[in-house]
Parts: C-alpha cells; sequence; structure tokens
C-alpha cells in the first residue's frame, strides 16, 4: 500500500519506520531538518510531490492544532478512494470535518508516546479506534495495532472524548499541581524522583495538546472530583482524624484494587 504519513515528529517517525519495511511509505514535512532521521521512504517537503505519489492511505500526524488545516492543505492532492486518518488524542470537531470532505475516513488513537512507552515492548500500551468512519480503514489500523501487542478498544468520537477526559486529565492535573507546589530538594525520596520524571515527561508535551485535553468538554468533572477528594482529605488532616485517615485509605486501596481487578479480568 502507498501510504503518506503527514509529520515527522516522534510519532510520526515511528509510523514511518513501523510501516516502511511492509509498504511503499513517503513523508510529508516543511521543516526539512526534520526528516534527517528518517529512511527508507520517500522525503517530501512540496505538496506537488503528494500528487504525484497518490497515496492509498494518509496517517495525520502533526501535532493537534495543525491537524484540520494540514489535511485542508492536502485533501486536493489526494485520489478521490485515498483513506484519510489521524492518531490525535483530542478528536473534538474531527467527526464534522471528516463528514464535510467525501473521503473515506478512519481515527485512531495510540495512547503512549515516545516520552514514557518502551516502543519495543507495548504489550502494557492501549489503542482506540474509532467505531465510526471506513471499515477497511479500521481493518488495517486494528491488525497493525495487534501486531505491536497493543491492547485495542473500539469507541465513538463522543465515547473516546470522555475517556480522555478520564485517563489523561487527571493524571495531567495532578502533575501540574504537584509541578507548582514543588521544592527543590538536596536528598529527594524515591517517590518524589518518581514523580518528578513523570512531571518533565508530561511537560515535555506539546503545549497545544496540553491545552486541547485540558479544554475537552467532559474535563471539568473529572478535575472538579479532585477538588472534592482534596477538600476531604484537607479535613482529614486539619482535625488529626485517624479513624478518617484509616477509612479514607482503604477507601482508596480498594479503588486501586477494583481497578487492577477489572484490568486482569481483560
Amino acid at each position: 500500500m502507498k501510504i503518506l504519513v503527514l509529520g515527522a515528529g516522534k510519532m510520526g517517525s515511528f509510523f514511518i519506520d513501523l510501516l516502511s519495511f511492509d509498504h511503499e511509505v513517503a513523508v510529508f514535512e516543511k521543516d526539512i531538518r526534520r526528516m534527517r532521521f528518517t529512511y527508507n521512504c520517500q522525503r517530501f517537503a512540496d505538496p506537488e510531490e503528494i500528487r504525484a505519489f497518490q497515496p492509498e492511505l494518509v496517517i495525520n500526524a502533526v501535532t493537534v492544532k495543525y491537524t484540520i488545516p494540514a489535511f485542508n492543505e492536502i485533501l486536493p492532492l489526494l485520489p478521490k478512494d485515498c483513506i484519510i486518518s489521524d492518531i490525535s488524542s483530542v478528536k473534538t470537531g474531527l467527526k464534522d470535518f471528516y463528514e464535510s470532505t467525501g473521503f473515506r475516513y478512519v481515527s485512531t488513537h495510540p495512547m503512549f508516546g515516545p516520552t514514557f512507552a518502551n516502543l519495543q515492548q507495548l504489550s502494557e500500551e492501549n489503542a482506540i479506534i474509532i467505531s465510526e468512519g471506513d471499515y477497511m480503514g479500521r481493518i488495517f489500523f486494528k491488525d497493525l495495532y495487534q501486531k505491536l501487542g497493543l491492547n485495542i478498544y473500539e469507541y465513538t468520537f463522543e465515547e473516546h472524548d470522555k475517556t480522555v477526559a478520564y485517563s489523561l486529565s487527571i493524571p495531567f492535573v495532578s502533575t501540574f499541581v504537584f509541578a507548582a507546589v514543588m521544592k527543590h530538594q538536596d536528598a529527594p525520596g524515591t517517590t518524589f524522583k518518581r514523580h518528578m520524571r513523570i512531571a518533565k515527561g508530561v511537560l515535555n508535551e506539546d503545549d497545544y495538546l496540553l491545552q486541547e485535553i485540558l479544554f475537552n468538554p467532559y474535563t471539568h468533572n473529572q478535575v472538579s472530583q479532585i477538588r472534592t477528594e482534596l477538600k476531604e482529605l484537607l479535613e482529614i488532616i486539619d482535625n488529626k482524624d485517624g479513624d478518617g485517615m484509616k477509612a479514607y485509605l482503604t477507601k482508596i486501596r480498594d479503588n486501586v484494587r477494583r481497578d487492577i481487578d477489572i484490568k486482569d479480568s481483560h
């Protein structure tokens, strides 16, 4: 298959490496310096080269801010039977956009990134395939993600954004709070150092991506739960309530245990 990857960033390069041995792959990237470390693929900096390439599948791997503008730039250059796709972690507005184009489409979200994941061992990582869109496009990505050993889930666009609001906004906000109140320590403990590594990884993400995840319409209720829990915990601390602390720890341990049990059952 002829596959065009838009963007030679971390995830774009990952898909190029992944696909280039089984498919004819090209990458379109305006910043030619970012293509220095791509190999076994054609490198395009001129949009007209896309027209000559005639891709059968486009994987849009640019940052969230430019996903739709990147599509708009290349759509006139694509064959009408080409499948267009994205790997965005925020799907806001994408369903309406796709349906307005007249192109076949598929949308997925590999829920890992080079910042934290071991790309050679992805069996504990997840991917979401949006259930709306082109059937053959979904089959292509399902086969690809299965080969990587990923755990695959199928959601609608709306279900995806609800899931992301829970799975990303709570860890991100918790990390923001930690980073906001932390102070330099000459002899940090193990837990502090682990949180620091997580904070550095999260804060290395694109600013617009972090913004879009937190501006997800489903994020507010999730963040409000953090505020509620902090208020309860602060009251226990202020009152030095030993029984209350024991009950609170039991509650959160049960919550974590329940999550582990659910994962094991799958």
